[in-house]
């Protein structure tokens, strides 16, 4: 069932230790089928050494498993809370790499200081505002889905293709699981950018719009990176 989708799954997980994205098991990608109704996902607490495909684990989109050896990512319910939201996106990732988790844990968004974040994210990488008492106590992982949903009310999830879990970490999306990595990475190279860029110069303003429409536009059309 879905042997295509798994296999570019797993591949997906298994490019986040190579970027150096995961430590342990700290981190899934997934991908959906949106035809089928499904969803394929890593399974929880499974090391990446050794992952295969058949190690993935399908999920219809109430969280029910329809196959797979092992339960499926604790994570499940937050990425089909945003499968659901955002039609568009194909396959999402979560880790708490190191530069990007820094920025979750102080609560700040990631300001866009410079065209290699503009060229990627239309804008700040937004920090979700932190969850109440009742949401980490009833359903935690899908609220942290809703809460991520909210921080998006009036930002494009296809121009900001990520976001900051408050206290967490993040998570990124594209058209398919690959691009969701690629996204993954990208921030991550931009939080280490950031940060740095703010520890010389705390008053940093954002990058002149201008500059910011021109990168994003150039490099969604393919001219640029």
């Amino acid at each position: 069932m879905l042997e295509e989708l798994k296999q570019t799954v797993c591949a997906a997980n298994l490019a986040l230790p190579k970027h150096r994205l995961v430590v342990l098991t700290w981190g899934n990608a997934s991908g959906i089928d949106r035809e089928a109704g499904l969803m394929v996902i890593k399974p929880s607490g499974v090391e990446y050494e050794g992952m295969t495909p058949d190690d993935m684990v399908v999920v219809d989109l109430d969280g029910n498993v329809v196959e797979g050896r092992w339960k499926p990512s604790s994570d499940t319910p937050t990425h089909l809370e945003l499968y659901k939201a955002f039609p568009s996106i194909g396959g999402i990732v979560h880790t708490h790499s190191r530069w990007a988790t820094i920025f979750a844990q102080a609560g700040r968004d990631i300001p866009v200081l410079g065209t290699t974040h503009a060229a990627h994210f239309y804008g700040s990488v937004p920090c979700t505002r932190a969850m109440t008492r009742d949401e980490i106590e009833e359903d935690y992982e899908r609220e942290t889905g809703r809460v991520i949903i909210e921080s998006f009310s009036r930002t494009d999830p296809e121009e900001v293709p990520g976001v900051l879990v408050c206290a967490h970490g993040p998570f990124t999306w594209g058209a398919d699981p690959m691009e969701a990595v690629k996204n993954a990475v990208v921030l991550e190279e931009v939080a280490f950018m950031g940060w740095h860029a703010i520890a010389i110069s705390s008053d940093l303003e954002p990058l002149q719009k201008p500059l910011l429409d021109r990168h994003f536009m150039s490099n969604r059309s393919g001219d640029d990176y």
